[in-house]
């Protein structure tokens, strides 16, 4: 019994082998079409004495800016951003369901339309970034902490409805299918499965958005809303440097912080 064996063509072997040449020539004709189109206009005379302030003041941070009682401390402050992150992050979470059921895809054709429409909502809110949020909630509520849980809330309906959407989409039917055959209804299919099959992921995306919350809430503050930023850019812009350093190594430490436990807990919801 003889076997054939298929060749395939010399050219398509040889695009194959050789196709990784003609992407790495895309990437540096891109790459030197961005260079070329920026204008270096040399460094200001500035430039030198400049960094090393800052660079002294970073490794030299102001170590009295800790804590001093006053309430704009950086221990006060770094609450501060840590409760317009979490209470930010509570909120959306809670208004973010509604909006995941509305936007997830079930398998019955007429209602791609009801999803469709929900994805596209969605998508809409968290268009508008963080940043143009808080500017426009100064706007109406005025600056501090109030501006900056408002935008950080509603940025984060946009993202984890997306994330609440998707995880309904992709979840186990099973459990659904053995209490509707057993006779259940409406209510005791979404309390009884639903709600068990999909929590562990609703909790573990709040705790990811919650991550992110925290580096928004950080840089909202520049803008007036509330939090480390508004004291950092305070600080660079009189240059007080040693301030900036503390600010900064705060901020690095909170993240750092927030991410190993927020990771510690989503191991073992998931």
């Amino acid at each position: 019994m003889q076997t054939t064996i298929s060749k395939e063509p010399l050219s398509l072997t040889l695009w194959r082998r050789w196709q990784w040449l003609l992407w790495l020539a895309v990437v540096a004709v891109v790459y030197t079409w961005a260079v070329t189109g920026l204008h270096f206009t040399g460094l200001q005379e500035s430039a030198a004495s400049v960094s090393r302030s800052i660079v002294h003041g970073l490794v030299q941070p102001d170590w009295s800016y800790v804590y001093n009682g006053s309430g704009e401390d950086l221990v006060s402050l770094i609450l501060q951003t840590l409760a317009i992150a979490f209470l930010g992050t509570f909120i959306s979470a809670l208004i973010s369901v509604p909006f995941a059921f509305w936007a997830a895809r079930s398998g019955k054709e007429w209602l791609h339309v009801r999803s469709g429409s929900g994805k596209v909502v969605l998508t809409l809110i968290r268009t508008f970034p963080e940043i143009v949020l808080a500017i426009m909630f100064i706007k109406a509520v005025g600056p501090g902490s109030y501006a900056g849980v408002l935008a950080v809330s509603i940025h984060s309906i946009g993202m984890l409805g997306k994330l609440f959407s998707e995880a309904i989409e992709n979840m186990d039917r099973g459990a659904e299918e053995a209490i509707t055959s057993a006779g259940g209804n409406g209510a005791q299919i979404f309390i009884l499965a639903t709600l068990p099959t999909i929590m562990p992921e609703f909790i573990s995306y709040t705790l990811y958005r919650f991550e992110i919350a925290v580096r928004s809430a950080s840089i909202l503050g520049m803008v007036g809303a509330g939090g480390i930023g508004t004291p950092m850019i305070f600080a660079i812009q009189t240059r007080n440097w040693p301030r900036v350093g503390i600010i900064l190594l705060g901020i690095v430490l909170m993240v750092l912080l927030i991410d190993s436990l927020s990771e510690q807990l989503r191991k073992r919801l998931i």
